[in-house]
């Protein structure tokens, strides 16, 4: 059968590729939906820096051909996929939402990319962010602002805004992202879909263009958690190109995730720290709904407490902006990238090329990270900063040994309106305030919906394990998201 956008946008990865393996339609058919849609709505949301029409179409006609040959052409079969921009994939430009590289095409492609490639997905475009993956809200981008489908005055949030709204919106059923303090999970929360920011060092960080290289994380969106499950088992794994990859194996279950018919001995703890004042009324009422719902199903729930939860704003951007600093130094106009016309010495072609590049809160990050590490000051910032950040650590190695699980609000507000919060950065920073000690601390956390606000936007739950329990993670998801329905409200498009 022929499939017409509308009919394929809100199919799962799963049932994409079952029907294509079953000859119910081909990659093809399912290809040219998902662009027919993408074309349709990139103008109004702006999603999508570069849509990939050949090589999309191309791939899936490799995977029909697997098909016909009898060959299984993977787990993904002819699934259409969304890439963020910072993940390199050849034959197509990586730009990372900059001036700096708008015109790159890298020479080599993302482990990440080739392994869903390797299971038979199909990259339909690149997806907008914040440039470099500096931002909560995807107003950062060089080139436009992706606005979010439950209402387009708002932010989907950031960094990876650009494939949250692909998979909110229909174009794609899984995207991918990457998330240093929170830019998988928050966009995830306020456009009404599951992402997942897994363990340091579970996903290949090869071909992800560097931005916080002891914090930066590769990870899903998808509307539910089972299909989360599936592109994170085809995503994992060790690799040798990647010196902080982790030698671990994928977990059984995880591609092929069953909701449990009950939650019985998993044990909930909810930090104290993470219920503040200024928190929207109903994104507590919701978290604390969602708690509930858990409990109905043979969960337990206790308070606990993550003490040095409040330090996690500053620790973040003096680490994060500190390595910033160093990763972006190879920009320089003369290796690749912009390089400026002005016809100058060598030292202002750097100058020129940087500034002519770079927009203003990447250059903001740069001479926060230069002065954290400079001479006289490393000491009082960046080491403190790291201290620091070895005790948030140890606040959840402590409650490991009281609790499976840590269920929090994933956003202290749902999405807020379009230039509301632009001109003050420390308000924008605070939107990550529940998100950034996950990657501070290298464990798991992940969002799903959990309810809606008043005027109908999504609201976000997120939950954290220790190292290396993504499993435990989308188990619990799922079973929450079987005993709910949030996750299958669709915006109005």
């Amino acid at each position: 059968m022929a499939l017409d956008p509308q009919t394929y946008a809100w199919m799962s990865a799963r049932e994409i590729a079952v029907g294509v393996k079953a000859r119910l339609f081909t990659a093809e058919e399912v290809a040219r939906a998902a662009l027919a849609r993408a074309h349709q709505l990139d103008p109004r949301f702006r999603i999508f820096i570069s849509l990939l029409d050949d090589i999309a179409l191309r791939q899936a006609r490799a995977v029909d051909a697997a098909v016909a040959a009898g060959k299984d052409p993977g787990p993904l079969a002819g699934v259409p996929l969304a890439v963020k921009d910072n993940l390199c994939q050849t034959g197509t430009r990586t730009t990372c939402s900059s001036k700096i590289l708008e015109h790159y095409v890298p020479p080599y492609t993302a482990t990440v990319v080739e392994k869903a490639l390797a299971a038979g997905a199909v990259t339909i475009g690149k997806t907008n962010l914040d440039e470099f993956a500096m931002g909560s809200s995807t107003e950062n981008s060089a080139f436009f602002t992706t606005r979010n489908p439950w209402d387009p005055e708002r932010v989907p949030g950031g960094s990876s805004g650009g494939s949250a709204v692909a998979v909110a919106s229909g174009c794609a059923p899984i995207a991918f992202g990457s998330d240093t303090g929170g830019s998988i999970r928050l966009p995830a929360a306020l456009t009404g879909v599951t992402g997942l920011k897994p363990t340091y060092g579970r996903v290949s960080r090869y071909g992800v263009v560097a931005y916080g290289s002891s914090l930066d994380q590769v990870g899903p969106f998808a509307r539910d958690a089972a299909d989360a499950a599936l592109f994170l088992a085809v995503m994992s794994g060790h690799d040798p190109k990647d010196a902080t990859s982790a030698p671990r194996p994928v977990p059984e279950g995880l591609a092929a995730l069953a909701a449990p018919l009950d939650l019985k001995g998993l044990r909930l703890g909810v930090p104290k720290e993470y219920f503040v004042s200024g928190m929207d009324a109903e994104v507590e009422q919701a978290v604390r709904a969602a708690t509930e719902v858990l409990r109905s199903l043979g969960a337990t729930a206790s308070e606990i407490s993550l003490p040095h939860t409040g330090y996690g704003i500053p620790v973040y951007y003096l680490v994060a902006t500190a390595e910033a600093s160093s990763n972006l130094a190879r920009y320089d106009g003369v290796h690749y990238g912009h390089r400026t016309k002005e016809d100058v010495g060598l030292v202002e072609l750097y100058a020129r090329s940087r500034a002519e590049g770079f927009g203003a809160e990447v250059k903001r990050r740069i001479m926060l990270g230069t002065y954290a590490l400079s001479a006289g000051y490393y000491d009082a910032y960046y080491l403190k900063a790291q201290q620091a950040r070895a005790l948030i650590k140890r606040d959840f190695d402590r409650a490991w040994e009281k609790v499976d699980l840590i269920i929090c609000p994933t956003s202290p507000t749902p999405a807020f309106r379009i230039g509301e919060k632009s001109n003050d950065p420390l308000a924008m920073y605070l939107s990550d305030i529940f998100t950034i000690t996950a990657n501070l601390a290298a464990i798991p956390a992940l969002s799903i919906p959990c309810g809606f606000s008043g005027s109908g936007l999504p609201i976000g739950l997120q939950l954290l394990s220790k190292p290396f329990d993504e499993l435990g993670l989308l188990r619990a998801a799922a079973a929450y998201q079987a005993a709910t329905e949030h996750h299958t409200r669709r915006p109005a498009l």
